[in-house]
């Protein structure tokens, strides 16, 4: 089984669905209200794990109460935490989340611990790093962190994969040309590229943009009608798969560590993003965020019924 490094943030969601937001000075009762695990990092490390992938997560927690439910959480899944570090008179990283009736939702972030994830982390866990078969990265902790990782990855010949969320307009175009894989959704694309993306025609332009850059593998997500590549083995889109979504919190990130896993264990990029729009859609269909990624049992069920129907 391929080791899949992940290094990034973790978070506790504070989940509120609401009706509808708040006005201005404005008091509403929610009908609920659910605490989880989250944070990108997190929920990428979680998804493959779930999955049966053998994971190492590199990341900080504070010295407040959420730590050890974020590390016992990360173990239970199955997860290598030596490398989860306590920092004293930090917070926990926390993330109030708010979904509304038609699923959709918004997302404030509070870094805390996870602002402490530095290049020194990288070098830390170098030993590990480079018997890595696929490091994945996200942008939920400090920009020089990510570019030490790239840089590390491309200097030892250790795959690498950026989801470059949450985007920034000013992402380094040099470290494009050392990524294997970039997975942004259409907004990131179009932040990216600097093109508007707003069809799976203009998405294509955008990509192709973005290879053109130097970046090899260039999947976008497209929300309910799938993924798209464009890259060095050529140009096609996954369709998406119709579900009633109720939650389609954290559906990034379980699109992200599902096509970790599969491609990590087979090479195949199509195949890998079949299994990770599948995996997506079935994470829309239950609430939370990590609480909605069914294990490998389950997502074969879930394959089985819609292949069914």
């Amino acid at each position: 089984m391929s080791r899949i490094a992940v290094i990034g943030s973790n978070m506790v969601d504070l989940i509120t669905y609401v009706d509808r937001m708040p006005n201005a000075g404005e008091t509403l009762e929610a009908p609920r209200f659910a605490l989880g695990c989250g944070g990108k990092g997190a929920n990428q490390a979680v998804s493959a794990a779930r999955l049966g992938a053998d994971v190492l997560f590199i990341t900080c927690v504070g010295d407040d109460l959420f730590a050890d439910g974020t590390v016992a959480n990360l173990e239970a899944c199955g997860i290598d935490t030596r490398y989860v570090r306590r920092i004293s008179g930090a917070s926990s990283g926390v993330a109030p989340i708010f979904v509304q009736p038609d699923s959709h939702n918004s997302i404030l972030i509070i870094k805390g611990a996870n602002n402490s994830i530095r290049p020194s982390t990288i070098d830390e866990a170098a030993d590990a790093l480079r018997q890595s078969a696929l490091i994945v990265l996200q942008l939920e902790i400090a920009l020089e962190t990510v570019y030490a990782a790239i840089d590390f990855a491309s200097e030892n010949a250790v795959p690498v994969l950026l989801n470059p969320a949450p985007a920034v307009a000013d992402f380094d175009p040099a470290r494009l040309s050392k990524l294997d894989f970039l997975i942004p959704n259409e907004s990131e694309l179009a932040l990216l590229s600097g093109l508007e993306v707003s069809s799976v025609e203009t998405a294509f332009a955008a990509a192709r943009l973005l290879v053109e850059r130097g970046c090899r593998h260039v999947i976008a997500t497209l929300g309910e009608n799938g993924a798209l590549y464009v890259g060095q083995d050529g140009e096609w889109t996954v369709p998406g798969q119709r579900v009633r979504a109720v939650d389609t919190t954290g559906a990034g990130d379980a699109f992200v560590g599902c096509f970790a896993k599969f491609w990590s264990d087979g090479h195949d990029i199509r195949q890998a993003m079949q299994e990770a729009v599948a995996y997506s859609a079935c994470s829309v269909t239950a609430y939370g965020t990590q609480s909605s990624y069914p294990d490998a049992a389950a997502f074969q069920t879930f394959c089985h019924e819609r292949s069914a129907a």
